[in-house]
């Protein structure tokens, strides 16, 4: 099998070792190739082209992920829209949005959901009155303001 190759529909399968390297880096993103390499049984350059063609297919990213209140970001929300008109149309203006870090199109009571990292509460009512309310198609919204992150992982690992 391929290391990398789409499917039918258009996912990706990724082998054994790909899936290896995803687990590996997802514990620690700083790990050296020639760590990885070790650990998965491939050649260092092997596991650098495995590696960035992971990254250049969108399968993965590499990135510090940050406690927000760590770096002075004192208020953090998800936001549930509803919206009318297209979906689509609506979820990639929101996505556009600097302080929008999360935004996925769902079925239930809303049809979109967005999470928000901002300064204080008075940044946290501009970007709810000011800019997702004057989204065209957004009709109505319910923010969750978040009092304490007790878990944040992105150790699923790979299927």
């Amino acid at each position: 099998m391929e290391p990398l190759r789409n499917d039918s529909r258009g996912l990706f399968t990724l082998d054994d070792k790909s899936k290896q390297l995803i687990e590996l880096l997802q514990i620690d993103g700083r790990r050296s190739y020639a760590t990885l390499a070790k650990e998965v049984g491939l050649s260092e350059a092997a596991v650098r082209q495995r590696v960035q063609r992971l990254i250049d297919q969108n399968v993965m990213q590499i990135v510090a992920v940050t406690d927000p209140l760590s770096v002075g970001f004192t208020r953090q929300a998800m936001i549930g829209i509803r919206a009318d008109g297209d979906l689509r149309k609506v979820s990639e203006t929101i996505a556009k949005i600097k302080e929008v870090d999360y935004v996925v199109v769902c079925a239930g009571r809303y049809d979109l959901l967005a999470e928000v990292v901002c300064e204080d509460d008075a940044h946290l009512m501009e970007i709810l009155n000011d800019t997702i309310r004057n989204v065209p198609g957004v009709s109505s919204l319910e923010t969750f303001v978040y009092l304490r992150l007790e878990k944040q992982s992105y150790a699923w690992g790979a299927r």
